[in-house]
């Protein structure tokens, strides 16, 4: 869960910074393309039809900007040459950066991975951690939830947790989570045994809330998943291994 939420983060950072340099690009365009109505070439235009109307002894109307196009030496703008990113080469671009981003390098110690990525893992962790935990509390006001109860749910969380640990990090050796290619079937098998886990932790939550108490919660849109998926110590898990071929 922790490494899947990492790559959903590196892909959402890679795929915002691409749209915002694509808008500050069409920008740019934009505030240097030439304004026919503003541009010296008006004024000589104007100054022109002045003249021809005083040998006619008349006059004429100006027409800003008529002329421009056909007589401004200044060249019309123009999109970048650069050829346009396939998706292919996308893709590739992205996982590389990514690797670099969550893999760990030759030189690297699994604490000096685990010094390097901790601050970033509690810092996308905190906010929804708060949540999760103002939600549980109110859900289990609505359900009537007692003291003991509440215990005695943190009790079996703290086994559910190892379960979900031990299985991520053997996920991540196994090479079903790896930031280093793109193992989409490896990433469902991880999905479906996760799964597995959470769904066995709410027939254990069961046996400590009454059907009734468990509706109640739910009502409130509390989610068991949700909270122990935000809640579980994903701090304890490994480094992953080394970057392939390196």
């Amino acid at each position: 869960m922790a490494v899947l939420g990492l790559l959903g983060a590196g892909w959402l950072y890679l795929e915002n910074r691409d749209l915002s340099a694509e808008v500050a690009r069409l920008r740019a365009i934009e505030k240097n393309r030439p304004d026919p109505w503003t541009g010296a070439d008006r004024d000589q235009v104007a100054s022109a039809a002045d003249d021809a109307s005083d040998r006619r002894g008349g006059f004429a109307f100006p027409i800003p900007g008529r002329g421009k196009a056909a007589s401004s030496s200044e060249p019309p703008p123009t999109l970048d040459a650069k050829p346009k990113e396939t998706r292919l080469e996308r893709r590739l671009r992205r996982q590389s950066e990514l690797a670099a981003l969550l893999g760990r390098d030759p030189d690297e110690s699994e604490e000096d991975y685990r010094s390097r990525m901790l601050p970033f893992l509690e810092m996308a962790l905190a906010r929804p951690r708060a949540n999760v935990d103002e939600m549980r509390r109110q859900a289990e006001i609505a359900a009537n939830v007692t003291d003991a109860q509440s215990k005695q749910l943190d009790q079996e969380f703290e086994a559910i947790y190892g379960e979900v640990i031990d299985f991520t990090n053997a996920a991540v050796a196994d090479g079903q989570l790896t930031p280093y290619d793109r193992n989409v079937k490896g990433m469902l098998q991880y999905a479906g045994g996760l799964g597995a886990i959470l769904e066995g932790a709410e027939g254990r939550i069961g046996k400590i809330l009454s059907a009734e108490q468990m509706r109640a919660m739910y009502n409130t849109g509390f989610e068991w998943g949700e909270y122990l998926g935000v809640r579980a110590p994903w701090e304890r898990l490994r480094a992953p291994p080394v970057r392939p071929g390196s």
